[in-house]
This record gives C-alpha cells, sequence and structure tokens, in this order.
C-alpha cells in the first residue's frame, strides 16, 4: 500500500501525498540540494491577496535580503504546461515582485525571467547564471 502523505520541510509536518505535492517536493529537494538555497529561504504554500482574493503560491523563493526572487508553480505530471497555467503564475507575480518564475509539472519545466524593464515575462532556455544567489 502507498504512503498517503509526504514530508514537506519547509511546512515541517507530514501533507497528503498527491501528484502535484510530490512534484512540490522534488522541486524543493531540487532547489536545495542541486542549486544550494537554504530552507530557510522558501516557503511552501505562500499566501497572498490579488483583486481581493486569496492565493497561494506552491513555493516562493527568497533572495539572501528575504525580498521574493522565484515563484515556483507546480501541476500534477498529466496537467500540460500551456498558456493558461503561465499566465495564472505571470499574474501572481503581479503582486509577488519575482526576478523569476519556474513552471514544471515534473517532466516538463519552464523558467521564465522578468523582463529588465518589468513589464512582464521572456522565457529562458537554460538556467540562468547565478540565478538563485539574489
Amino acid at each position: 500500500m502507498p504512503e498517503r502523505e509526504i514530508y514537506d520541510p519547509l511546512r515541517k509536518k507530514n501533507v497528503a501525498r498527491t501528484p502535484e505535492e510530490e512534484v512540490r517536493q522534488q522541486v524543493i529537494s531540487w532547489l536545495h540540494e542541486s542549486c544550494g538555497v537554504s530552507l530557510m529561504r522558501m516557503e511552501s504554500e505562500y499566501g497572498f491577496v490579488y483583486n481581493r482574493r486569496r492565493y497561494r503560491a506552491d513555493v516562493l523563493v527568497f533572495d539572501r535580503a528575504l525580498q521574493p526572487l522565484l515563484l515556483v508553480e507546480c501541476k500534477a505530471p498529466d496537467v500540460p504546461l500551456g498558456a493558461a497555467v503561465v499566465d495564472q503564475v505571470t499574474r501572481y507575480a503581479r503582486v509577488l515582485p519575482v526576478r523569476y518564475i519556474l513552471v514544471t509539472n515534473g517532466p516538463t519545466t519552464h523558467i521564465l525571467r522578468r523582463r529588465p524593464e518589468g513589464d512582464g515575462f521572456d522565457y529562458c532556455s537554460e538556467i540562468p547564471e547565478g540565478w538563485l544567489n539574489g
């Protein structure tokens, strides 16, 4: 019988094991172990208000000055990462002034970088050099 819960080191508790949650935990692990981001600089289920409605970012990574740096949106592996998903997360970035967005369903991952003039995002063809050193 498969385990019904998975440990989230950011929330410091077991949470329901769903396909989306498994993707989230894989991203947290990758950011921490491969990219060297301290768990102290990440938050799961980060709550915020946009147009008077409450939303939650799957993962928010803060820079060393504790300002929002990277917004992560996780979907289940069977959810295509189409324009609607990217539109959703770029709307979130209107409230959360991040430099980067990472959208993933596990098998497919897109990284977007805020344009220098600040009005929108462009897809990155590769992981930007030093992108999480802020």
